[in-house]
C-alpha cells in the first residue's frame, strides 16, 4: 500500500510546549516529509490531550474552566507547530465532538466483547502519569517520573480485561508484527510484560473527576484519560462517522512517542484494538528525553529551554537542524547553546553553505552559469543515498544526516583536490567541466537530502543549483548575532 500514516503523541494540555514537544514534532514532520518525497500518500497527525485529573486541577488552581485552559494550551501548541514549519494534516483535540463520539464508539465495541467489569478499587494514583501505580515502583514513596507522592484513591470503576491480552501482545511484539524501535525499547517492554499484564481501571467517577468523556450507558462515569487519549489516532480519521479516510489510512504505520509512555501504546492500545476487533498499528518509534547542558531540565536550576526562545534567536531552520542532527532519534540527547552555535557554524555555514556558494560562484564565473555533466562523485553520492535511506527507514535520523554531512565533506575535499580555479587558469576546459559538474550533482543531492530536515533552506539550495543553470542567491545560513 502506497500510504504512510504517522501520529505524534498528542500533547497534554495543562502546560505549554517544551523542547521535548518540539523534538517529537520535528521528528514526525521529518519522517512524513521524507515519505512524501518518496511518492507516498501521507497523513500526519498531531494534537492535544485535554481531559484528566491534571487538567481539572490546573484549571481549578488558576480559577478558570477546564475548557478555557484547553483552548489556551491548544493555541500555544498550534503556534509552535506553525513556527516550526510543520506540514501536518490533522490537529486533533480530544474535546472535539468527532473525537468524543469516536471514543465512545470504540468503548461500545470493547463492552460488546465482554471486556469490561465493575470493581471497587483502592490504590495509589499519580495524577502526573494519569495512572494507578504500584508501591514497589515508587522511589522513596514518590513517582519516579514526577518526584511526588501519589494519592490514595478508593473508587468503583469499570475495569478493562487487559490481562486477557498478555500472551498475544508478547507474541506481536516479539515477532515484530507490532514493531518497537529502537530494539532497546522493545527489550525493555518485553521485560516489563513478561509476568503478564494486570487489568486496568478504564473509568473514573464523575463525582471525583467531572472533566472527561462520558462512558456510554454509565452516566456517572467518565473515561480514563488514556482510554480516551489513545483512541485519537483512529477517531481523528473520522472513525465516528465511518469516513473513507479510515479505510484509506488505518492502521497507522508509525506511532511516534516518548519513552515514558511505551506501555500505554504497546499494551493498552493494542489490547483495546484487539478487543474491538480493529487492526493494530504497524510500528511504535520511541524517542528519548532532552536534557539541558548535561542536566535534567529544572526551573530551580534555571536550565529549562523554551522552544520559543530558540526560535526567536536562531529561526526554525537552525532549530530543526539541531534537533534532528544532534539529538539521537532513539535515545536521550542534550541541548547546549554552545553546541548549537558550533553546529550551525561548522556544518550549516561552513560545510554546506560555503560549499554551495563556492561551487555556484565558480560555475557562473567559469561556465557562464551553465551546468555541465560530471560523474566523479557518483560513487560517493550513491553510498550516501544508500546509508541515508537505510537510516531514515530505521528511525535513525541523526545517522541519516551523518551520511549527508559525509557527502558534503567529500565535496569540500574534492574542491581542494581539483582546484577548479587552477583548471580555468590553465585553460583545461574539459576537466573543469567534469569537476564542476560532479560538484553540482553533489550539491543537488545535499539539497534533496535536506528537504525533510530544513525544507526552506533545501528549496533555496535547489533553486540555486538547477539542472541547466545556476543562480547565486543570498547566503543560505547567514551570521547570527547573539549579543
Amino acid at each position: 500500500m502506497n500510504k504512510f500514516y504517522l501520529t505524534n503523541a498528542i500533547a497534554y494540555a495543562n502546560a505549554g510546549p517544551h523542547i521535548g514537544h518540539a523534538l517529537e514534532l520535528v521528528q514526525g514532520d521529518c519522517l512524513t516529509r521524507y515519505e512524501r518525497g518518496r511518492g507516498k500518500d501521507v497523513k500526519f497527525l498531531i494534537g492535544m490531550d485535554e481531559h484528566g485529573t491534571k487538567m481539572n486541577q490546573t484549571a481549578k488552581d488558576r480559577g478558570i474552566q477546564a475548557q478555557e485552559l484547553a483552548d489556551e494550551s491548544a493555541q500555544l501548541f498550534w503556534d509552535i507547530a506553525k513556527n516550526l514549519g510543520l506540514a501536518h494534516d490533522i490537529f486533533i483535540r480530544t474535546t472535539d465532538d468527532l473525537h468524543k463520539r469516536g471514543a465512545q464508539k470504540i468503548w461500545k465495541l470493547i463492552e460488546e466483547a465482554g471486556k469490561f467489569y465493575e470493581k471497587e478499587y483502592e490504590g495509589l494514583y499519580c495524577s502526573g502519569c494519569e495512572v494507578f501505580v504500584l508501591e514497589k515502583d515508587l522511589v522513596e514513596g514518590n513517582c519516579p517520573n514526577h518526584n511526588r507522592a501519589p494519592e490514595l484513591l478508593k473508587e468503583k470503576n469499570l475495569f478493562f480485561k487487559l490481562s486477557d491480552y498478555s500472551d498475544e501482545i508478547i507474541r506481536l511484539v516479539e515477532s515484530d508484527e507490532l514493531k518497537i524501535l529502537p530494539e532497546s525499547k522493545k527489550k525493555e517492554f518485553l521485560s516489563f510484560v513478561k509476568d503478564g499484564l494486570m487489568d486496568v481501571s478504564f473509568s473514573r467517577p464523575k463525582s471525583t473527576l467531572p472533566w472527561g468523556i462520558e462512558v456510554p450507558g454509565h452516566e456517572d462515569q467518565v473515561m480514563y484519560v488514556w482510554c480516551d487519549a489513545l483512541s485519537n489516532y483512529l477517531t481523528a480519521l473520522g472513525y465516528a462517522d465511518d469516513a473513507p479516510e479510515v479505510a484509506q489510512y488505518w492502521p497507522a504505520d508509525v506511532h511516534l512517542i516518548g519513552k515514558d509512555i511505551v506501555r500505554f501504546h504497546a499494551a493498552y492500545w493494542p489490547a483495546m484494538l484487539l478487543a474491538a476487533n480493529l487492526p493494530l498499528p504497524k510500528a511504535i518509534y520511541v524517542h528519548g528525553f532532552v536534557t539541558s547542558e548535561g542536566k535534567k531540565m529544572s526551573k530551580s536550576i534555571g536550565n529549562v529551554v523554551d522552544p520559543a526562545e530558540v526560535l526567536e534567536k536562531w529561526g526554525r531552520e537552525a532549530f530543526r537542524y539541531y534537533l534532528l542532527r544532534e539529538i539521537p532519534s532513539d535515545d536521550d540527547g542534550d541541548f547546549s547553546w554552545d553546541r548549537f552555535a558550533a553546529l550551525y557554524r561548522d556544518e550549516l555555514q561552513n560545510t554546506m553553505g560555503n560549499l554551495i556558494r563556492r561551487v555556484v560562484s565558480m560555475t557562473i564565473k567559469y561556465l557562464d552559469a551553465r551546468v555541465p555533466e560530471g560523474d566523479e562523485a557518483d560513487k560517493e553520492i550513491e553510498a550516501a543515498w544508500s546509508k541515508y535511506h537505510e537510516k531514515m527507514e530505521s528511525f535513525e535520523i541523526k545517522q541519516a544526516l551523518e551520511a549527508m554531512i559525509e557527502l558534503a565533506r567529500f565535496a569540500n575535499g574534492y574542491v581542494e583536490d581539483n582546484k577548479p580555479w587552477v583548471l580555468a587558469k590553465e585553460g583545461n576546459q574539459e576537466r573543469l567541466e567534469v569537476v564542476l559538474g560532479s560538484l553540482l550533482k553533489a550539491c543537488r543531492t545535499l539539497g534533496e537530502m535536506l528537504k525533510p530536515v530544513i525544507p526552506d533552506s533545501a528549496g533555496k539550495i535547489l533553486d540555486q543549483v538547477g539542472w541547466e543553470e545556476v543562480v547565486l542567491g543570498e547566503p543560505l545560513f547567514p551570521h547570527v548575532d547573539l549579543d
